[in-house]
Order: structure tokens, then sequence, then C-alpha cells
């Protein structure tokens, strides 16, 4: 294979513990198709027809250059539940990426990494008890909560532990996946639940929001933005500490609108907290694409079908796509499906005795550009 440039993070990433001594093919621009035939037919002389992931160890590094070109003010914060492939995060350990956990299982697959607790985030505000426990155990003292409820939980099992009112949003209705349906706090619960935080002698240090999966309407974050501002605002009237962290949430894939998202959230953090003093912006980063139609690697050219793809197992629901044209295939052919890191292997189940989880992965690098 042609060898192209490495860029600062590739190497850092070939050169980190989790990678170095596994096999890495490199792989000349566009040779994404390339790189998967030889794999197929190599797999095919051993007579393996199981499925395999690629990871593209150089579209890491670019994205998350990416990230911190366009948003070098907010730390990112990698949402483990995307894709926790042992290889994708250790190498964004090496990047020195901070980690978004909203389990005990997330907490521990980071930690075992090396990952220091202060890197890390417990970001779901509804956890259960033996989490919390789990968390004060281990030393990560960040978590968010969005009722009196939580707040509860937290003074009676980890009362130490900093916190983020994570709060609704105003509007997340152009999300592919809302979220406010299920987290965050109303407007009008903000005064009680700080009220109820501070008769605890639980230290609340920030806002956390989020605007929706998938977002399509990026002005949301001017709006969320000025509303975590409000809440800020507002802790003072109490006697609480001011508030030093604002969460943005994630909402913003590896699309060609990343940078029209970096933009309106530049403009607003400007906006509304001008020259903020000691304020820390963080934000959950899931660099991959969620949905991909299947491309056929030998039946190119031919009269194509409206087509249904679907998986392995016996529900008739384990469908992948149902409209997609394609043309006649034949047992033996292979569909390649582009851009699937995030959510696919984390949303999978082990159903009819197909495990998901031992899927293989190969790793490959394309450079950068």
């Amino acid at each position: 294979m042609e060898f192209r440039s490495k860029s600062n993070s590739l190497q850092t990433i070939l050169d980190s513990p989790v990678v170095m001594g596994k096999t890495v093919m490199a792989m000349k621009k566009d040779g994404l198709t390339q790189v998967i035939q030889s794999i197929i037919f190599k797999r095919q002389e051993e007579e393996i027809d199981e499925p395999f992931y690629v990871l593209d160890l150089g579209v890491l590094a670019n994205l998350y250059e990416k990230w911190t070109s366009y948003l070098p003010m907010i730390h990112p914060y990698y949402a483990v539940k995307c894709n926790s492939d042992t290889t994708l995060l250790g190498a964004l350990v090496a990047l020195g990426s901070n980690f978004d956990c909203a389990s005990r299982a997330e907490i521990e697959a980071v930690l075992t990494l090396g990952v220091s607790p202060d890197r890390i985030i417990y970001a779901n505000p509804c956890k259960p008890q033996s989490h919390i426990n789990y968390a004060a155990s281990v030393g990560v003292n960040l978590t968010a909560f969005d009722s009196t409820e939580e707040l509860d939980k937290i003074r009676k099992w980890h009362p130490k532990c900093d916190l983020l009112i994570r709060i609704k949003v105003p509007d997340d209705s152009k999300a592919v996946y809302p979220q406010d349906s299920k987290f965050g706090a109303h407007p009008d619960e903000i005064v009680p639940l700080h009220q109820a935080a501070q008769a605890s002698r639980l230290n609340v240090i920030g806002v956390s929001f989020h605007i929706g999966s998938a977002a399509k309407d990026f002005s949301a974050f001017r709006g969320a933005i000025a509303a975590a501002e409000m809440v800020f605002e507002t802790s003072p009237r109490f006697g609480m500490t001011k508030m030093r962290v604002l969460d943005i949430g994630g909402g913003f894939g590896s699309d060609p609108h990343f940078h029209e998202a970096a933009s309106i959230i530049k403009e607003a953090l400007d906006s509304y907290f001008p020259k903020e003093s000691g304020l820390t912006v963080i934000a959950k980063c899931t660099p991959f694409a969620c949905k991909s139609n299947p491309e056929n690697l030998t039946c190119k050219g031919l009269r194509s079908y409206k087509s249904t793809v679907f998986g392995p197992t016996c529900d008739a629901d384990d469908k992948i796509s149902t409209d997609h044209y394609l043309p006649e295939l034949q047992t033996g052919d292979w569909l390649l499906f582009t851009d699937i890191g995030a959510y696919t292997a984390a949303c999978g189940s082990n159903y009819n005795g197909f495990n998901t989880a031992d899927i293989e992965t190969r790793l490959v690098y394309s450079g950068t550009n």
C-alpha cells in the first residue's frame, strides 16, 4: 500500500499503547474499497464469511484535528455510548480527549485505559445508586442532575461530587432524536432545584443541555446557550458559588454542517458569556456518522432493484433498509457500509446468538488532509 504523510495526531495514535504492536494497514487516497477487497480475499481463503469492521485511524485523527481547529475553546468529551471499541477509546486517550460516560461499565472501560477520573463526566442525569457509589469510589466527581430525586441520591451516596444542572433547551424540534422529552429541568424548576441543592449542601458548578442528536437546526445552540446564561445568573441569588462549567452537549456530527454549528456556538458564547473569567466549556463529541446505505462490491454497473437489506436474525424487524436500490445479488457477494462508526455496534444485541461484540475490527490509516 502507498503510505501518505502523517499528521501529528495520527502519529500520536499510531504510537499509542493500544495501537502499537497491532497490524495497521496503510491506505492510499480513496483506497478504502481496495483495502476491504484485500481483506475479503484473505477471509475467503480462510473460509471466513462473517462480517467485519474497518476502523480508519486517519479519519479519527482528522476529525479530532477538525474539532480542535474549529472549537479550540471547547474541551471535547467523547461520548462512550456511541462506540466503545477499545482501540478507538485508546486512540482518543492518546489524543488527550476527555470522556462522557453514562454508566459504571463505561467509566470502567475508560479507567482501564489509564484515564484520570478528572477527565470523566458521569453525564447521565438519572443514575442507579450502585453506579453513583462506584463513581464516588473511583473519584469521578462531576455529574449531571435534573430533579430533586437525583439530588437526594447524590446527597446520600456522593455528596462531594460537583454538579451540573441539566436544563431543557428552548427548541429541539429539529433534531432527529430529541432528548428533552426525557431529560432536562423546565425553567420553572430551576429555582426549586437550586434551593434543594443548597439545602443539601451540594455544589452546583454549572449547567448542561443537549439540543438533540442529529440536529438539523444549529440555531438551537444559540437559544440553549442563552437559557444557560440565565441559569448562571440565578445561582448567586442563593448564596451559591459562581458557576464555572458549561456543557453544551452534542448534536453535531462529522457532516459538512459542523462548520456551521461551530460558527453559531462561538457567536453565542461571545454574546452570552463574553470574556467570562474562569469559564470552562465542554461538549460531547461523537466523531462518526450513524447511518449509511449499502454499496455492492462486486456487481457495479448492473441494473438495480428496490431491495430490502436485513440482518441474520429471525426478528422481522431486523432490517437495515427497505427502499435502497441494489443489483441482483448472489450468495457470497459482500456489501460495504461506510461511515457507520457511531451507534452501529453499540446498538447491536446477541439476539438468536449472533453476538455483535464478536465482530472483528481491522485497523487502517488513510493519512490526513
